[in-house]
């Protein structure tokens, strides 16, 4: 079960989650300053020191706030769904419609963080990224316990290969402002994956 924090939150920190989010849609993560952030948002910049770190620790708080999001709507979609192979094209397919639909998480997620190793210490991957992670490879023991999937290939391969795959083709599309093609892109990505560790 995914936990989300329910704590009340200072709308002074709303609005500069949100102000960021706001620019992230416009331009780069480098190029935005705080004082924009401060002036997008309403509020004094000092504001932005009091509830973060640093502007890098405003984009991990804001990434792990639409992680979870995330994780709440794809455990919404696996309700109901029965197998481990589809389980696994129910994740596939949530994952590239998230990341189609919610550009923002998209291009902080593959294009922002990824080389901070800050990035692994956060809350945003230690919570959010590990549990992802591991309800997929819950998936695949699952599958190779009632023999849909092959036991010779380990679990962690396969999770990365799904994994990879995903973002590999969701990438293109986030920098190039493209769409992806979800229903065309789940039906290549789980012939080929499946083709491969079927049992």
């Amino acid at each position: 079960m995914v936990k989300t924090n329910t704590k009340k939150i200072p709308p002074g920190r709303l609005k500069i989650a949100r102000a960021l989010k706001t620019l992230l849609g416009k331009k780069d993560f480098n190029s935005i300053t705080t004082a924009e952030i401060a002036k997008t948002a309403g509020v004094t910049e000092g504001l932005i020191y009091k509830y973060f770190n640093d502007k890098r620790d405003l984009l991990f708080k804001v990434l792990l706030e639409l992680f979870q999001q995330f994780l709440v709507q794809m455990e919404k979609d696996l309700k109901g769904v029965e197998g481990a192979l589809n389980k696994l094209r129910s994740i596939i397919q949530s994952t590239l419609f998230w990341y189609d639909q919610q550009r923002v998480f998209t291009r902080i997620l593959l294009v922002e963080v990824r080389n901070s190793p800050d990035f692994f210490k956060s809350d945003a991957y230690q919570q959010c990224v590990r549990d992802y992670s591991k309800i997929i490879i819950d998936i695949i023991h699952e599958g190779i316990d009632f023999g849909e999937i092959r036991k010779d290939i380990k679990p962690s391969v396969i999770r990365q290969v799904i994994q990879g795959s995903v973002e590999h083709v969701c990438l293109p599309a986030i920098i190039f402002h493209r769409e992806i093609a979800v229903e065309q892109a789940t039906e290549d990505l789980c012939r080929t994956i499946f083709f491969g560790i079927k049992q």
